[in-house]
């Protein structure tokens, strides 16, 4: 029989709580007082999601998001700035690096190839691109970033359903040494919606996500909620620290 682990579904939520969640649920399993859990969330505002060590007006033009109301957050994880809004599906895989196939080095192709199979099965050709991405024709639907804690691994991310492509390409800016190629930050992207002409149902996204993760570790999702402690933790995280302009723009 496959082991059974969490399915946290948040719906949509704010910024700080979205980040917070993520934390909370892999502190928690970091101290041995919850188990393995894919969490689900969308983010109720265009946000942009800031990787811990990047400098915020390198990489956003902040004025441009004040304009728009685009919130900014810091997340504890490294990478990337990327731009989300309600369109696109998050995701959050809290996992014991004992159950990962080919432990930590491979962490990022199970994961990111589980991901491009729920995508391929709306009928596209998505792939995993190394070290952390999934295309479709060369554009990406999905990037990912990781955390690792005590024993314990959080790799979250992101699945462009249908988002605002042209508010991306305003608020992010590219890096011209990385890539001198890009004109705007959305050059190098595409949406689900964009590349089948309909846009996908939600559940449907989250509900192939999870059946391809389930394949990927052998195990299936029972639906449950964050536990007291971790919805404490949530609050505390959020007060103290992803709601506060001294986190998100302290660089």
């Amino acid at each position: 029989m496959p082991s059974e682990w969490r399915l946290v579904d948040s719906g949509v939520v704010g910024p700080p709580e979205s980040a917070a969640l993520d934390e909370a649920i892999l502190e928690a399993h970091a101290n041995g007082d919850s188990p393995n859990t894919l969490h689900f969330y969308r983010r109720c505002v265009p946000t942009i999601s800031l990787g811990y060590f990047q400098k915020a007006a390198e990489v956003a033009d902040i004025e441009e998001c004040a304009r728009r109301e685009v919130a900014l957050v810091r997340r504890k994880s490294g990478g990337s700035a990327i731009y989300t809004d309600s369109g696109q599906l998050i995701y959050g895989l809290v996992v014991s690096e004992d159950d990962l196939p080919g432990g930590r080095p491979e962490c990022f192709r199970t994961i990111c190839s589980a991901i491009a199979k729920a995508v391929s099965s709306f009928g596209v050709d998505a792939r995993f691109r190394p070290p952390n991405d999934v295309e479709v024709g060369g554009r990406k639907v999905s990037g990912n970033a990781q955390l690792v804690r005590k024993g314990s691994v959080l790799q979250h991310g992101t699945v462009l359903v249908e988002t605002d492509v042209e508010c991306m390409s305003a608020v992010l800016k590219v890096d011209r040494a990385k890539s001198p190629s890009l004109v705007t930050a959305s050059d190098r992207v595409a949406t689900l919606s964009s590349i089948l002409g309909r846009t996908p149902e939600m559940q449907q996204v989250k509900d192939r996500i999870a059946y391809q993760i389930g394949a990927a570790f052998a195990c299936r999702f029972v639906k449950g909620s964050l536990s007291p402690e971790e919805d404490a933790l949530v609050k505390s995280l959020v007060r103290d620290r992803y709601s506060r302009r001294d986190w998100n723009l302290r660089l």
